[in-house]
């Protein structure tokens, strides 16, 4: 949001929040208009422009949430299969499993005592830890995606407080101009009947 950012005469004290501008609340437009030096219509263009910028981030933001939301099911499911792997070494018994090898093609795996699980990292890397350093680097992933979701659900909200600001902000700037059109037409109107 590379646009810079007429001043308003009113606003809180956080400027922005990891890249996201905050939106200023204009308690007086006549005042904002005439120090920022814009009319009715410039001052409404850019405030939509950075409503339309707030939607582009808020969309980002979510995609980003929803992959996260997978995400941890995922790790938590990992760390389960792992913990059921640690739980059966030495007793003898082999384990049973079903696993996906591609979308809605599945595998059956007898799985005999193991000290070590392979990984899927992505970018087609997958390493083999051993079932300790596999828990503790799950664990750890587990805890980042959710510190990742908070902060995440943090800036939705900073962001749609944002967008409720600007959203305010288009309407008084509007209500604004079509007061003033009103109070130009009065005028002739009144001075024209006044001298009749």
């Amino acid at each position: 949001m590379s646009s810079s950012s007429p001043s308003g005469s009113g606003g809180d004290d956080l400027s922005e929040r990891r890249g996201i501008p905050a939106a200023k609340f204009i308690q007086d437009v006549e005042t904002y208009l005439s120090q920022s030096g814009f009319d009715s219509n410039s001052a409404l263009a850019f405030h939509q422009e950075r409503l339309q910028q707030y939607k582009v981030v808020e969309m980002k933001l979510l995609a980003q949430q929803r992959d996260l939301q997978a995400k941890i099911p995922d790790i938590e499911k990992c760390l389960e299969v792992v913990a059921t792997l640690e739980a059966r070494k030495g007793t003898g018994e082999s384990l049973l499993a079903d696993f996906e090898v591609s979308e809605g093609i599945y595998s059956r795996a007898c799985i005999e005592d193991t000290d070590s699980v392979c990984l899927w990292l992505g970018a087609n890397v997958m390493l083999e830890y051993s079932c300790e350093e596999a828990t503790a680097l799950l664990r750890n992933n587990l805890e980042n995606a959710k510190a990742s979701l908070e902060v995440l659900v943090a800036d939705l909200q900073f962001l749609r407080d944002q967008v409720t600001v600007t959203q305010v902000t288009i309407a008084r700037i509007y209500n604004y101009d079509v007061h003033q059109r009103r109070v130009k037409q009065v005028t002739p109107t009144a001075i024209a009947a006044a001298d009749a």
